[in-house]
């Protein structure tokens, strides 16, 4: 085997080797570096590295210094970071639903109960696309990124469509469930797209052809949250029946049924390594769960009302909860223990997200603003506010240095930080080229 080129990974920081075999295949690994820290002996880390990978030559050290170095200015708390209103966007004639961001942050899609999903431009606020052709609400919405030239859109009226993300134009129409589509995925490889609907299913098409792959049966109740794990061979589910699910891609067969919640899931999430997973419920709290063996590992509470969303941050080592108690907690995943409290907003918090290098946390409530928090202290450091009704959406891109909230007043909002920099279209990794 030889090795081709390193590939920077920046959340979670990681290097990718790209190497050749024998046969001339082209693959590649990686090395995760998920406890790396602005504290770490870079020296010692790059000694250990050397020795446990066969691929990396001691005459390569020096270009994993320069990377590893990058990774931790990448990974950096910015204290002084404060985000800006750089442009509102009139996006849509009714509310939106969704917004969501491509790998880049480059561009970024919203739904609505217009019926449309559109497609802006980050850096000019410019409306590139319209993707018209839903029956009913367009209610969920992803990019297949890392790569970003499709999007998924599922909506009310029972179909999911696939379109080609430069041009618009719609590629598949996906027909086969019997009520509305609730949430779409796709999985990292940009192969297969997730479907999950009110009929109690979710079904598993593939991206290429748009023939339905699997049908994901034994929900009793609405399915209103899927995922995919990073390596894209499983689905989490979570259920109005109180149970989330982990299902085999490649089988189309249940794995585990995770029981123990007394009230319906809300939101699901795996970890980036695919082994754990949370679910958040109506019962006021979130469970963290064993992929392997579906054992509840740690149930966080402390929450006076229903637990609305969950999200890990990038490396796993952390987790929030946003709560109808107006409230979001921050748990400490190896422990349990809850880390801060985010207390400030007056409305129930529908959605939250860690920046990508997961000092700050930002939280969407129907008290009409944003907030942005210190991770490890609770403390709220900006409020963004400016929206005349309920924000149900919010998204950092893949930098961090830009949000974008969406909102029941029909509009979307961009703000960028004050350090912001356009970013390359090209930049899923830096490149080492050997």
């Amino acid at each position: 085997m030889k090795l081709k080129r390193f590939l920077l990974r920046y959340f979670p920081p990681g290097i990718v080797l790209e190497y050749q075999r024998r046969n001339g295949d082209v693959e590649t690994k990686s090395i995760d570096l998920l406890n790396l820290t602005p504290e770490t002996d870079v020296e010692v880390l790059i000694n250990q590295i050397v020795f446990e990978e066969p691929l990396i030559s001691e005459n390569k050290k020096d270009t994993l210094r320069k990377m590893i170095y990058k990774l931790i200015e990448k990974i950096d708390n910015k204290d002084s970071q404060r985000f800006y209103l750089f442009k509102i966007l009139r996006a849509h004639i009714l509310p939106l639903t969704n917004c969501a961001f491509n790998k880049s942050g480059s561009k970024f899609i919203t739904g609505s109960y217009d019926r449309t999903c559109r497609v802006w431009d980050t850096l000019s606020g410019e409306e590139l696309l319209t993707l018209d052709g839903h029956k009913n609400v367009v209610y969920a919405i992803a990019f297949n990124n890392p790569f970003g030239d499709k999007i998924v859109t599922g909506s009310f009226d029972k179909t999911a469509k696939l379109w080609d993300a430069n041009t618009g134009q719609c590629i598949h129409t996906l027909k086969g469930h019997h009520t509305e589509i609730v949430c779409v995925a796709f999985n990292v490889q940009g192969t297969h797209v997730a479907t999950g609907s009110m009929d109690n299913t979710a079904k598993l098409w593939d991206v290429e052809t748009g023939h339905q792959i699997a049908s994901l049966e034994g929900h009793s109740a609405e399915i209103v949250s899927l995922n995919f794990n990073t390596d894209g061979d499983k689905i989490l589910t979570g259920s109005f029946d109180n149970t989330a699910k982990v299902w085999d891609v490649r089988s189309g067969r249940c794995v585990h049924t995770l029981a123990g919640h007394r009230g319906e899931i809300s939101s699901t999430q795996f970890d980036f390594t695919g082994d754990y997973c949370i679910t958040g419920s109506i019962d006021r709290t979130c469970k963290l769960w064993d992929v392997n063996n579906g054992q509840c590992m740690e149930t966080m509470r402390g929450h006076s009302d229903e637990v609305l969303d969950v999200c890990f941050n990038t490396t796993g080592n952390r987790l929030v909860t946003a709560s109808a108690d107006c409230t979001a907690r921050v748990y400490n995943v190896m422990t349990g223990a809850c880390i801060s409290i985010l207390i400030g907003h007056e409305g129930e918090i529908s959605k939250v997200q860690f920046s990508p290098n997961g000092y700050k946390i930002i939280t969407a409530s129907s008290d009409r603003t944003c907030r942005l928090w210190s991770v490890e202290t609770g403390e709220c450091l900006q409020v963004l506010e400016g929206h005349s009704d309920e924000i149900f959406s919010c998204a950092f891109n893949y930098e961090g240095d830009t949000v974008i909230t969406g909102s029941k007043d029909n509009t979307c909002r961009i703000w960028k930080d004050n350090f912001f920099t356009p970013a390359d279209e090209d930049d899923q990794y830096d490149r080492y080229e050997d």
